[in-house]
Order: C-alpha cells, then structure tokens, then sequence
C-alpha cells in the first residue's frame, strides 16, 4: 500500500482531515523504520475497528505534576497525539505523570516519547492492549503485549529511544503476515517468565490508575544531566535503541 492508498482509505473511514494526518505520519514513520506491522498494514485493521469517527479526546484533569486525559471514544493514536502536543506546549516544571483511560490503539509507543526527547523531555510510556500474551505454562491469554518506551534527550540532537513489547512477536507482525499468532508468546525462551513477569505488572500498573478499558501511562520529566553523548561514545560506534537504521 501507497502512502496515497492509505490516506485515501483513512479519509473513506470518514475521518477528519486532521486525524488522518496524524494517523498517516505515524504510519509513514513505521514504514520508513521498517515497522510494518505499525505501519499501513494497520490501515485494513482500522477498517475492521468500531469507533466514533468525530471523537475527541478530553483533558479531565490538569496540574502540574498529573493530568488525566479521557479518550472519550477516539483512537488512541489521536489521545496520544493530544498528550504529547499538550504537553510540548506546556511542559512540567520538574515532573508530570499523565494516564490516560480509554486509550486503544496506541501505535507505536516509540514514536510518541521521540517527540517528546526532541522537545527535551525525559519520557517513558507504556499501554495496555488486548489479552494475547499466555503465562510461560500455557493456557489463555492473560495480559496485553503491553509494551514499554523510554526516551533520553541529548545536546547531540539525537535522542536514545528504546521501544520493547513483550511478545515474542508482535500483533502487527501478526497482521503484516510476519509472523503466526501462535508465535505470540512471552518473549525469551526458557527465560519467558521475565517477560510475562513484566507483562503482568505493566498491565495491573495501567489498569490501577486508567481503569478496566484499555489505557496508557506516561511519565515525563526535564533532565538533570545529559549522559547520552558519554554513552553514544562508549558504545564506539555500535547501533543504540532508536537509531534509524533503515533509509
């Protein structure tokens, strides 16, 4: 699928022209990260999904340290869209935690704490999504992927961005055809039990403070110090979290 393809489809959605530019940047940068499972593969998904076409996210509560937004039926990607641009615009004096309840799908979450390092903001985001991750032993699925996303400023320019779901796989794999549900286990072998472990308490921190639906925590905060050019030079030249390593 075309760039042109997919904003086609998404305004056939009914969507208004400002929420698919934002859906369609996100998926342009999947694809440019060589994330297809985020990127247009996302666009037939969307089609499948029941959700108000005009709805807009709300800021429920606000002050410095916490806000709480409600998704009040919109994508997630347009909820985190809103946080992130709320929150470069009015950034916290020291620290802010942000939830978000009724947050689903929120993409990549990489992409939205990217912007918020290029805006000089120390941020870590993670959200719930549905139950497709069994316990190490077998049975139902229990918790979400529930990824984790960590980005770091730097004077460079060029923030460190680590960006882990806990599957093996993940479920965009699943639906850009990449891999098998079946392979949507856990990841780590024989080690899994560290990965459900990090699944299980990612899921219940979420759902402690977003509620039943799903949801997403954000942490944000301005840096004290800037380790990451010691850090790039440390690495000697070697690939670090985020770095695009696909034109």
């Amino acid at each position: 699928m075309t760039s042109e393809e997919a904003r086609a489809r998404l305004e056939g959605l009914g969507l208004e022209e400002n929420a698919v530019a934002v859906l369609l940047a996100h998926f342009e940068d999947a694809e440019r990260r060589d994330k297809k499972g985020h990127g247009f593969s996302r666009v037939p998904w969307l089609e499948t999904l029941d959700f108000d076409r005009g709805a807009r996210p709300l800021r429920a509560a606000a002050e410095d340290g916490f806000e709480r937004w409600d998704g009040n039926g919109a994508l997630g990607y347009l909820v985190l869209d809103a946080i992130v641009r709320a929150t470069l615009a009015q950034p916290p004096a020291h620290a802010r935690l942000v939830v978000a309840e009724r947050c689903f799908p929120s993409g990549v979450l990489g992409y939205w704490v990217r912007q918020l390092a290029e805006g000089a903001l120390v941020a870590a985001l993670t959200a719930t999504s549905p139950r497709r991750l069994p316990h190490p032993d077998g049975g139902p699925p229990l918790t979400g992927t529930n990824p984790i996303a960590i980005a770091i400023p730097s004077s460079d320019g060029t923030p460190v961005v680590a960006d882990v779901s806990m599957g093996a796989v993940t479920h965009g794999q699943v639906l850009a055809e990449e891999a098998s549900a079946e392979e949507l286990v856990p990841f780590g072998g024989e080690q899994s039990h560290k990965a459900f472990a990090l699944a299980v308490g990612l899921e219940l921190l979420v759902s402690a403070l977003a509620g039943d639906a799903h949801g997403a925590v954000l942490v944000v905060a301005r840096p004290e110090h800037d380790p990451v050019p010691a850090f790039r030079a440390l690495a000697e030249g070697r690939r670090l979290p985020g770095a695009q390593s696909v034109s």
